[in-house]
């Protein structure tokens, strides 16, 4: 019977005012998103392997849920939205040159292991802007995520950004054994310093490239990291990656968003195929980043159309936990209203539903059960997220009854 009832480990069900609240975040992203004249697009659930395959530097094999159609082919729950637009767009805008705004919702699914605690099916909103390599866009996308933030309510947050160029240069110039870079890395991403600076003095690295490599950990705050790290390298690519930037930075002021901006160029993914700025937004109350994003230039070409992109992906259950522990509380208004009839005037409570309907009013019909008393449809109203009550106690009058404020009103037809 356990099985019947409850949901499988990873997945949830959403109800009440908590489906509510989740709907109402949805559309106000959705709007920032038209707002930037971004255009809505659809995906599949799932997909043929080889659109998220390890060539495409998303998400590991074992991670993925894998499963076979009738005719043999292997078939993939989407994991990632990026490479399933990536797909879509070279398929349907292979000669398009001009910039492509797409934006999209829907779930993912990860079969990440229980001993992480994630949900392994979760809700993501997120845009792509393709065909333009702009500093311009990169700043657009960043400038969208703050957007975003504040319109789901959130203050106190940060844009941390950096750039996949300054490590890669850096790395390539070290020329690190493929099993030296994947640890140094992994210690850079939880920012290990001691442990980053204790293997790079084992591989005999030039100093200024052993010193520039172990700070990469500490190389995050305001813009003036990024004159530090210019300081640090005379790579002509890294260097290159830090004045890209600096350019969005300058663009960012434009919007007037710079003070939620936060740079930090040990930030690294698990997911290969960005090329140019990376980033995520972090508030507190929640252990994951809620918005990632970047820029992956080289994905489109695995398609076949050869396009720069950058985007980003908000994650909802993230967004909905912060939100939750910041005590943030959103302006949703109880606009139902419960329709309470005896059973002898159902014509009439029909009629007066269907009227209230076409007048673009919410209204639920339920009938006065003998067994029960006024209160106990006050109780259940206020539970289920009713504004008010319309009890029709006869032909010719209603009660009126507001649920938030407790006044009562007698109303002659």
């Amino acid at each position: 019977m356990d099985r019947l009832i409850h949901t499988p480990e990873g997945v949830r069900d959403v109800y009440n005012q908590e489906c509510t609240k989740k709907l109402y975040l949805e559309n106000q992203i959705e709007q920032v998103f038209h707002a930037f004249g971004y255009q809505d697009i659809e995906t599949p659930t799932f997909e043929f392997f080889d659109v998220f395959g390890r060539e495409v530097g998303t998400t590991p094999s074992r991670e993925l849920y894998k499963f076979f159609d009738r005719d043999g082919n292997t078939l993939v729950l989407r994991p990632d939205f990026t490479p399933s637009i990536a797909r879509a767009a070279s398929m349907y805008f292979m000669e398009e040159t001009m910039p492509i705004r797409l934006c999209y919702r829907g779930s993912s699914f990860v079969n990440s292991s229980s001993y992480q605690g994630r949900l392994k099916e979760s809700t993501q909103m997120g845009v792509e802007l393709l065909n333009d390599d702009s500093a311009m866009a990169d700043a657009e996308i960043i400038a969208m995520t703050v957007k975003v933030m504040l319109d789901a309510g959130l203050t106190d947050f940060q844009i941390s950004i950096g750039h996949v160029g300054f490590f890669q240069a850096l790395a390539e110039e070290a020329a690190l054994a493929e099993d030296v870079l994947n640890e140094l890395k992994e210690l850079i991403s939880i920012k290990n310093h001691f442990g980053a600076e204790e293997l790079l003095a084992k591989q005999n690295l030039r100093s200024d490239l052993f010193e520039a490599l172990r700070d990469v950990p500490q190389l995050f705050g305001n813009a003036e990291i990024l004159e530090k790290a210019k300081g640090l390298t005379r790579n002509p690519a890294a260097r290159e990656a830090l004045d890209r930037l600096a350019t969005i930075y300058e663009i960012v002021k434009d919007y007037g968003y710079e003070k939620y901006v936060f740079f930090d160029l040990g930030l690294l993914s698990k997911f290969h195929y960005y090329t140019g700025i990376i980033f995520q937004a972090y508030t507190y109350g929640t252990g994951e980043p809620i918005v990632k994003g970047g820029r992956y230039d080289a994905l489109l070409q695995h398609f076949g159309k050869k396009a720069p992109a950058i985007g980003f992906c908000t994650v909802m259950e993230s967004l909905m936990n912060a939100l939750e522990r910041q005590k943030i509380s959103l302006p949703i208004a109880n606009t139902k209203t419960m329709l309470l009839y005896p059973d002898f005037l159902q014509p009439l409570a029909v009629k007066l539903a269907n009227e209230h309907r076409n007048k673009g009013m919410d209204v639920a019909l339920v009938c006065f059960a003998r067994d029960k008393v006024l209160a106990d449809y006050e109780e259940y109203g206020r539970k289920n997220q009713f504004g008010g009550i319309v009890y029709i106690q006869k032909s010719d009058s209603v009660l009126a009854i507001d649920l938030s404020t407790g006044e009562v009103q007698q109303v002659e037809l």
